[in-house]
């Protein structure tokens, strides 16, 4: 199992003393967890001197292939009032851009090239859905129960900018968007049209758990890892708690 890599970055003013002194501003430590999970730190966190980031690269099909690209890169990095998303994938323009606006939602956007994070409570099944696209389109979706959208087309702040052969994005996800204690993950790309339609995920279905005549699907819940925030932010932190999921109760 892979190690978690943790890193661990001075403040920029303690950096100008390392420096100064010849120190080592950075440190490097290596210790067991979750499975294609690491995370890097650089200051300042709410509260202290950390901030905290979770990396994750997409390297396997949905089916549990290695893909034949550049992995798609995903950061989060939460904070006081939410987590920013960062994004840093290939840039294959296939299909062509959604008709709507940049910068404001698309429904079924999952039809175009996307990448989406969705972050789960296992226990009551309400999840997260972030869908981003390259061309600056976005979708947010609240679900209750396995595919049980109960809001969608959320505003998000989010920008995209495109090269010839890659795209970054960066998304500000509100706590209040997160169902309570958010404890498992995944993340997942889209690409291609028809035959060469491509389906991505950070924790794919493994080949051999495969069933006859299978297709992509996201929302196998089955298959998302352990995800914790206190993981990054202590023992004591407590994710705040959403007026969208507590008083606007969802159906179920």
């Amino acid at each position: 199992m892979p190690p978690y890599l943790c890193y661990l970055t001075l403040p920029d003013w303690e950096n100008s003393l390392a420096k100064a002194d010849g120190w080592k501003a950075r440190r490097f430590l290596r210790l067991r967890s979750e499975p294609r999970l690491a995370s890097s730190e650089s200051a300042p966190k709410a509260g202290g001197f950390w901030s905290l980031q979770m990396d994750f690269k997409i390297e396997h099909t949905w089916d549990g292939f290695p893909v034949k690209h550049e992995p798609v890169f995903v950061r989060l990095n939460p904070g006081d009032r939410g987590v920013m998303m960062e994004v840093s994938a290939p840039f294959f323009n296939d299909p062509p851009a959604p008709l709507g606006e940049p910068g404001k939602p698309f429904n079924e956007l999952w039809d175009y090239e996307v990448v989406e994070a969705f972050f789960l409570n296992d226990i009551t099944e309400q999840y997260l859905e972030v869908e981003l696209c390259p061309h600056g389109q976005h979708l947010v979706l609240l679900l209750s129960g396995k595919r049980n959208v109960w809001k969608q087309e959320l505003d998000l702040s989010f920008k995209a900018s495109r090269g010839e052969t890659k795209w970054e994005g960066r998304a500000y996800l509100p706590w209040s968007y997160f169902p309570p204690n958010v404890t498992k993950f995944n993340s997942f790309a889209i690409h291609g049209s028809k035959d060469k339609r491509s389906y991505e995920a950070l924790y794919p279905v493994l080949p051999h758990e495969l069933q006859q005549g299978q297709k992509p699907d996201f929302h196998h819940l089955e298959y998302f890892k352990p995800f914790n925030f206190n993981t990054l932010l202590g023992e004591e932190w407590k994710q705040p708690e959403s007026d969208l999921w507590l008083i606007e109760k969802p159906d179920v």
